[in-house]
C-alpha cells in the first residue's frame, strides 16, 4: 500500500512562530494548508488541521475509520518534505470487526499524488517502500 511519500519544494517555507507550535526545526503549515484546500476537489472533506510535535495532521472525514495525513519537513534535505497516510495498514480492527482500509487509502494516495504532481510546485516525488 502506498502510504509514505517524499518530495522537494521551495514553496512551502516555515511560517513565523510555526516551530513554537510544533518543535524546533519542524514546519509544514503551508504544505498542510495547500493540501487541505485541494483535497475536497478529490472527494475528501477536511475536518481539522492540527499541530503535532513532528509536523501537522490533516484529519479527514471518514465514517468507517479514522483517516488522516501527516506532513512536515525532512531534516535530511533543506527543501525536503514527507507525507504519510494513516492508517498505513490494509486492515484495522474496531472492536471485534476487521475493517479493510485499502480502497479508501488507495484513493487518498492517488489524490495526494495527483495534487502534488499536478501543482508544478514540487520535484523529486517518490513513494517510499520497505526497500528504501
Amino acid at each position: 500500500m502506498k502510504t509514505h511519500l517524499e518530495f522537494q519544494s521551495e514553496v512551502f517555507p516555515p511560517l513565523p512562530g510555526e516551530e513554537e507550535k510544533i518543535n524546533p526545526g519542524r514546519f509544514g503549515k503551508n504544505l498542510a494548508d495547500f493540501l487541505a484546500a485541494e483535497l475536497p476537489k478529490h472527494g475528501f472533506k477536511v475536518n481539522l488541521i492540527d499541530f503535532e510535535d513532528w509536523g501537522l495532521r490533516i484529519e479527514l472525514e471518514n465514517d468507517a475509520f479514522p483517516l488522516w495525513i501527516g506532513c512536515g519537513n525532512y531534516d535530511d534535505e533543506a527543501n525536503g518534505f514527507h507525507c504519510f497516510i494513516e492508517p498505513a495498514k490494509p486492515v484495522i480492527r474496531k472492536w471485534f470487526t476487521k475493517i479493510d482500509t485499502t480502497t479508501v487509502v488507495a484513493r487518498l494516495a492517488t489524490a495526494l499524488e495527483t495534487i502534488l504532481l499536478d501543482s508544478g510546485k514540487i520535484s523529486d516525488f517518490r513513494w517510499l517502500t520497505d526497500d528504501n
